[in-house]
């Protein structure tokens, strides 16, 4: 078989309102598995570092000549894709066009309904994709791939039945192809932190989680799996000595779900000596949280976590499915904080039969945190997850509100709760008045924000939190 050419894209536009980057893992992670098994010439673009539009990313893929292209979305950028693969169809027409990621899983086989595309796949790419290819250059025969949605050549599409299974020792997997990017040009961006002049690069150490919330994704299953402590600090060392980091981000979803690997993940840590600060900006569970965890997080100079409370009420707790404990979680957060660690919170607004009273517990129990900062979401449901479900079967007719494409997580309100809009939005300010015009709060972000020499530059940007509000906690983030 001949050289292949294979042309990956993180499709996203970098907005002003949402401009966070952040390393493609997905696709950074699909190109590494994938050159191990093929040969492979890869060419590989996140579209939101170059900032280009849907005509420029497409340029760049024909440039490329590629046999194959492959375009990871989310739904906030999905209404790229019709000319985007039109585009890429109309100069390479031989071409397989695959797509993969978040909006797959959420929408299925209606992704291929509008665009230009042989096949998609649902759920973490790196075994279907090696069996898509497979298949291609062995005949195009696609229909014994599990889970796989795929365009028959009469142009009807097809799901297959069952799915591909999820990938169990994830210590197998090569470490991400970072050497495909240049990661410089994310130092000179805004990552999720807001934290500036940073050396780093992002880590994703496990994958999937036992929590049933009822907002969130199902990409990686309902079944935690993780790296080893072990594999962990060997990407740390290696990512280290090749690019002179100083700084790495994990993006699990459920980082601490595995206490002794936290643990023994410092222990390794600190017997290669290695010098890094690490972040975790994606959020821990924190009613899970515990002194030794903290001890292991503070060994490794963790200097930023987030925590997510989503909700003050213990009915949406039960509700929602995330049944996380109130009391644990500002006993978790205020365990970090005495340890210096910078502590974001999370939390949402809008659930549906919320209440105003329910609202309000929410408001004060972050306000009466000891959060540095925070961010008051509003609740908005993705196809594929329960809330989407449960929306559909009670209130269809606000499901017709939301426009998912061409918006991001600023942008796509939607009112799902028991209160009139004005009503809502109102708490959303509230939340953030009450929550950062606090003198004694103010104080603390001065004291332990970790770049003090670049407060004055993101100050500003908190104090405008206290009189804006409307951002929509995206579940496949």
């Amino acid at each position: 078989m001949k050289r292949l050419r294979l042309f990956l894209a993180n499709v996203a536009r970098r907005s002003t309102t949402y401009p966070l980057t952040t390393p493609p893992m997905g696709i950074l992670s699909l190109a590494a598995y994938l050159r191990t098994k093929f040969d492979l010439e890869i060419k590989l673009i996140n579209q939101k570092v170059e900032n280009y539009t849907t005509l420029e990313l497409a340029e760049q893929a024909i440039l490329f000549k590629p046999d194959i292209v492959g375009f990871g979305v989310m739904t906030t950028a999905a209404h790229q894709l019709p000319e985007l693969t039109r585009r890429v169809r109309q100069a390479r027409p031989n071409a397989l066009i695959l797509l993969g990621g978040p909006h797959v899983s959420a929408f299925g086989e209606k992704v291929l309904e509008e665009v230009d595309a042989d096949a998609a796949v649902i759920g973490e790419g790196e075994l279907s994709f090696e069996e898509i290819l497979k298949a291609h250059f062995d005949g195009g025969d696609f229909s014994r791939i599990p889970g796989l949605i795929w365009r028959a050549d009469d142009g009807s599409i097809v799901r297959n039945p069952g799915q591909m299974p999820p990938i169990e020792n994830l210590d197998t997997l090569p470490l991400p192809a970072y050497d495909l990017i240049d990661l410089t040009k994310y130092w000179r961006l805004q990552s999720m932190p807001p934290v500036a002049r940073r050396r780093y690069i992002s880590l994703v150490s496990s994958r999937g989680c036992p929590y049933q919330c009822m907002w969130c994704h199902k990409i990686f299953g309902k079944r935690f799996r993780a790296h080893s402590a072990g594999r962990i600090a060997d990407e740390m060392e290696y990512f280290t000595r090749k690019y002179g980091i100083d700084d790495i981000e994990f993006l699990d979803d459920i980082f601490n779900l595995d206490r002794r690997r936290v643990i023994d993940l410092a222990e390794e840590v600190r017997r290669r000596g290695l010098k890094v600060r690490l972040a975790l900006p994606n959020a821990i569970r924190t009613d899970i949280l515990t002194e030794d965890v903290i001890d292991a997080m503070v060994d490794m100079n963790t200097y930023w976590c987030s925590f997510a409370l989503e909700t003050g009420s213990p009915r949406l707790q039960e509700y929602t499915g995330k049944r996380l404990n109130i009391p644990k979680f500002l006993a978790g957060v205020e365990m970090a904080v005495k340890k210096r660690i910078f502590a974001n919170g999370f939390a949402m607004l809008g659930f549906p039969t919320e209440t105003e009273q329910e609202m309000q517990m929410t408001i004060d129990t972050m306000a009466n945190s000891r959060l540095h900062t925070a961010s008051f979401f509003t609740v908005t449901p993705f196809p594929n997850t329960r809330l989407y479900q449960l929306v559909k079967e009670r209130f269809p007719e606000r499901l017709e509100k939301i426009r998912y494409g061409d918006t991001n997580f600023a942008m796509a309100r939607v009112n799902l709760s028991d209160v009139p809009d004005d009503v809502l939005f109102g708490y959303q300010r509230r939340a953030n008045r009450q929550f950062f015009l606090n003198p004694g709060r103010v104080l603390r972000i001065i004291r332990d924000y970790p770049q003090p020499l670049m407060l004055p530059y993101y100050l500003p940007i908190f104090l405008e939190r206290a009189t804006k509000g409307f951002l929509t906690r995206d579940s496949q983030a």
